[in-house]
Order: C-alpha cells, then structure tokens, then sequence
C-alpha cells in the first residue's frame, strides 16, 4: 500500500485557498470564513428574559419545569441558579436556545460549591451537562417575560 506524503493535504488545501480568494493572499479565505461564521451566528441569536429549564432529582424522580428569569437566583432542592443570559434563534432560523447559567449548590454550614459554568444548548442537551450525584439540569427554551407561567411549580425564586 502506498502512503501520499506528509505534506501533499496541506498544499492542496493551501492551492484550493489560493484559488478561493483569486490567488493573492492564503490566509485572505479563512479570515472571510471566520469574520462570516462569528457575524452571523452573533446576528441570529435574540436575547430573552427568562430561561426554561427542566431538573430532574434522581431521588425522587420528579421532574420540574424551572423558569429562570435573567441575573435572579432561582433554587431547585439544593441548587442555586442564575442565568446570565438566554439566546433563542428566531423562527426562520434552524431551532436553537441556549442560556449561560451558573449553578452551584448550597448545603446548611458549608460554603457553596460552584457545579457548573457555562452554554448549555436546549437541542444538544449533553454537549454541557450538569454532573451531579442527585440533580440534571438542561435548557427547554428561552421565552420573554409576558409568557412567563404565574406559577413555577417546584423551584423558587429569591
């Protein structure tokens, strides 16, 4: 069996650039790639007020619908949350939500300890999941404060 050289992808991929850009610049291709990705994902993401969340206790099995309203602490057993922000594409767009939260837990006589920071998306759930012993926590939705539930069921808000 007989291997290409170590170098054959990487000038191929550099003659392709050269060809996409009409030949003046190799690096003028990605740049235009990277400046259209970064503007359009940026562009198709509205912000809302209230992030939707589902927990599940492992305990119990209960599952309850969380609604988490934008930088207020919202508390599901012994979990903290804040959602720093909550991103939702709009209709048009491929279905995507997703909600910066920041989640710790708080245990009577010890400091709290922060279990997660970060995206979590609502159509790939598993992609930044919460790991903990007793609790899931994912991101169902985005939604604006006017179709908020008067109630939330099983989480408090502080």
């Amino acid at each position: 069996m007989r291997r290409a050289p170590v170098g054959c992808g990487a000038r191929r991929a550099r003659r392709r650039a050269l060809s996409l850009t009409g030949g003046c610049c190799p690096f003028v291709a990605p740049l235009a790639v990277a400046f259209t990705l970064a503007h359009s994902a940026a562009s198709f993401a509205e912000p809302y007020e209230v992030a939707v969340l589902q927990g599940l206790d492992k305990v119990t099995a209960r599952v309850t619908e969380i609604e988490a309203p934008v930088g207020r602490t919202v508390r599901f057993g012994t979990l903290e949350i804040i959602a720093r922000t909550c991103d939702k594409r709009p209709p048009e767009e491929t279905p995507e939500s997703a909600a910066f939260l920041d989640i710790w837990e708080v245990r009577q006589g010890l400091p709290a300890l922060s279990l997660f920071r970060g995206w979590m998306f609502a159509s790939i759930p598993a992609l930044s999941a919460l790991e903990h012993p007793v609790y899931d926590v994912w991101v169902l939705d985005c939604v604006s404060v006017s179709k908020m539930a008067p109630n939330t069921g099983g989480a408090s808000s502080e």
